[in-house]
């Protein structure tokens, strides 16, 4: 059997999603060869956006289109994406053949002292890089000033030590696959201890997902990942990828959204959206059956709207 070529960005949080997914594919096909070509992205050269997660609204492709041409070209048979860096309109000769099972969607408050949100001192500054982040927290807290914070995981957690900051956010599925010990409502690293809180916000789209891109003709490959795919995670991602897909795509507004399947037959899916003004945002819920999870998409965007 020839070898399976994956290609993926080489930040350590990239490295440890293939990681991952040699994992499966090890286990699912003993025999199989797997090799990894590295692939440097738009997003890795450009510093001013290496935000390492929930890119900031209007930039996801740079994190995937240089992948996505070397599948194209054939130099590559998958494509490792961190889900929510993944545009919702991509080239129609290539689709996810596999999602693999989801980490913990959560956005961690990660503070010196506060607890929560909401003990966080008046006027507190917290660092994010995203939009969608920033939104949702200026909406529970109009108070708290929000400072723009860039950098890969072990550079913002050292930040925290800098008086600019009270606390930051970080996702909670980046630092568990990056090996970092929360228990018992604290992080240690090197950085220091600090305490911590899930935030009640939604994530982005395909947050805390790993999706394997392949061309839709290689029956080689496809057929190698079907073995890798986790139904269950798969489903929610169509639905928050079809809600993407209908906001156009590369959604230039702060979107939260979150599909989750309460029985191996029913799907809830909820989504919040900002606009460019000041005003409360847009909120919506919607269920449906797991067998047809776009439909379930299409009511959340109808009430969005």
């Amino acid at each position: 059997m020839q070898p399976l070529i994956l290609g993926s960005r080489g930040s350590a949080l990239a490295l440890a999603q293939v990681t991952i997914l040699k994992r499966l594919l090890r286990d699912s096909h003993p025999d199989l060869q797997v090799e990894l070509k590295i692939i440097t992205t738009s997003g890795d050269r450009r510093q001013e956006v290496r935000a390492g997660e929930g890119s900031a609204a209007g930039l996801k492709g740079l994190f995937t289109k240089e992948i996505q041409d070397a599948l194209l070209s054939g130099s590559i048979h998958a494509a490792v994406h961190s889900l929510k860096d993944l545009p919702g309109i991509t080239p129609s000769s290539l689709g996810l053949a596999a999602v693999l099972p989801r980490a913990d969607t959560s956005d961690l408050l990660i503070a010196r002292s506060a607890a929560t949100l909401a003990t966080l001192p008046p006027g507190a500054r917290l660092g994010t890089g995203s939009v969608r982040r920033r939104r949702q927290i200026q909406w529970l807290r109009p108070d708290i000033e929000i400072v723009e914070l860039r950098g890969n995981v072990p550079t913002r957690l050292k930040k925290l030590a800098d008086p600019g900051f009270d606390a930051i956010v970080l996702a909670r599925a980046g630092l568990d696959r990056l090996g970092y010990l929360i228990s018992a409502g604290t992080l240690t690293c090197e950085a220091g201890t600090y305490h911590t809180s899930a935030l009640d916000i939604l994530p982005a789209i395909g947050q805390g997902a790993i999706g394997i891109e392949t061309r839709r003709d290689d029956t080689f490959a496809r057929d190698i990942l079907a073995a890798v795919d986790h139904a269950p995670t798969h489903t929610c991602i169509r639905v928050e990828r079809e809600l993407l897909r209908l906001l156009d795509g590369d959604c230039r507004l702060p979107v939260g959204a979150r599909a989750t399947l309460d029985n191996p037959t029913t799907l809830t899916a909820s989504a919040i959206i900002f606009r460019d003004d000041n005003s409360p945002p847009s909120q919506a819920q919607a269920t449906g059956p797991a067998s047809a999870p776009e439909p379930v998409a299409q009511r959340l965007f109808e009430q969005l709207s």
